[in-house]
């Protein structure tokens, strides 16, 4: 009896055997069980979150690999919060070290506190606060930055030349839009500055009550940023604000910014600002007796990652020691003054050698024996080079 031999096996499809190794090849989602719908894990989310410790996206988007990595390792199909958590930052010090593990920590508190954070950053024409400003912004999700010069225009809309003359002048040029000569032998760049700077300042006072209402985050940067013009302290319960200055010490360098400006904008020519050069200095080391007599930090911007970074590491500091004031009940009003820097003193990157900067004025010699007498752990890591 002739055996019955079974039907031959029908040939796969081309493209149903690419998908049959596509899948056996794509690991499983890895979902994220308290959140909505359980989302599933996801690299370039992640990665972004992971740039607010100032890891660049390079090594940001690596450490997010390798949570995938751990995570699958672990063979579960979804993971919590908290567990995800504690798996990224266990990689964060893996692979860049505990700096920016404790960033990252700091940085999930702050998003714990439910309040806007608003970073200030001042500093006198030229010296990268805009640039900071933009790249600190992307790191740290906020979608909103608003420049000094843009409440400036706007107040031109409200009030003629006549009335409020020195809107209508540039920071380091306001002492040609003064009324009369200042009296006492005063500097008339700095009376004309201050008195531009004490009308922008109404605007940056209703930026600060504005994210306080709308609980929204926001930078605020721009040469008008200057500490004692606008008021944080009956905002402190509202708002986690932090207040930065910028500043350029090396003359040579600080012009070299006004040559790269004019390259990248056209219709910001480098000899207008070079002719006013001194006057942005002068204008630099008043800002800066400022920022010293009220406690504020002031970094130097010789290398921009590392001013950034500088910039990260104060806001994580803060944010760190307002989640401890929330959890003790000691979120007060006072608290401000703390998180106006009372005591922070000249932070962030060193001159390099050689560098060529100002000697102080009396003011600065005297507030910074009181304010810059701490050593801050960011300055230190900067001092050794440890940036990632």
């Amino acid at each position: 009896m002739t055996e019955r031999q079974a039907p031959p096996t029908p040939a796969t499809a081309p493209h149903e055997a690419v998908a049959e190794r596509s899948t056996e090849g794509r690991a499983a989602h890895i979902l994220i069980s308290d959140r909505e719908q359980g989302l599933p894990y996801s690299k370039g989310l992640m990665a972004s979150q992971v740039m607010v410790t100032g890891l660049s996206p390079v090594r940001a988007y690596q450490v997010a690999e390798t949570v995938e990595q751990r995570l699958q390792q672990l063979g579960v199909p979804a993971v919590t919060s908290e567990e995800l958590d504690d798996v990224t930052v266990e990689v964060i010090g893996d692979v860049a070290g505990d700096r920016y593990a404790t960033n990252y920590r700091s940085w999930r508190q702050v998003e714990a506190l439910d309040i806007p954070l608003v970073v200030l950053i001042g500093g006198a024409t030229g010296v990268g606060k805009s640039t900071i400003a933009t790249q600190l912004a992307a790191r740290l999700g906020i979608v909103r930055v608003e420049a000094t010069d843009s409440i400036r225009e706007v107040m031109r809309a409200l009030f003629s030349r006549e009335l409020m003359p020195t809107l209508y002048t540039s920071s380091f040029e306001a002492d040609a839009a003064l009324r009369e000569p200042p009296k006492g032998g005063s500097d008339a760049v700095v009376v004309g500055f201050r008195e531009q700077t004490s009308a922008v300042s109404v605007g940056i006072d209703a930026l600060l009550d504005r994210a306080a209402v709308e609980g929204t985050s926001l930078v605020i940067e721009g040469a008008h940023v200057v500490p004692g013009f606008f008021d944080l302290v009956s905002r402190s319960e509202r708002i986690l604000a932090v207040p930065v200055i910028i500043t350029v010490e090396d003359e040579e360098v600080h012009r070299s910014h006004f040559d790269a400006r004019s390259m990248d904008v056209t219709n910001r020519p480098a000899t207008r600002y070079l002719s006013s050069f001194e006057n942005i200095r002068r204008l630099q080391r008043y800002v800066k007796s400022q920022a010293l007599s009220h406690g504020v930090p002031v970094i130097p911007n010789y290398n921009f990652d590392r001013s950034l970074a500088a910039v990260t590491d104060l806001i994580m500091r803060r944010t760190t020691e307002r989640a401890a004031q929330m959890r003790t009940g000691d979120a007060d009003p006072n608290a401000a003054r703390s998180e106006a820097g009372t005591g922070s003193g000249q932070v962030g990157a060193q001159p390099r050698a050689g560098a060529r900067a100002e000697s102080p004025t009396a003011v600065e010699a005297g507030a910074g024996r009181t304010a810059a007498t701490a050593t801050t752990a960011a300055e230190s890591t900067e001092r050794k080079g440890n940036h990632p």
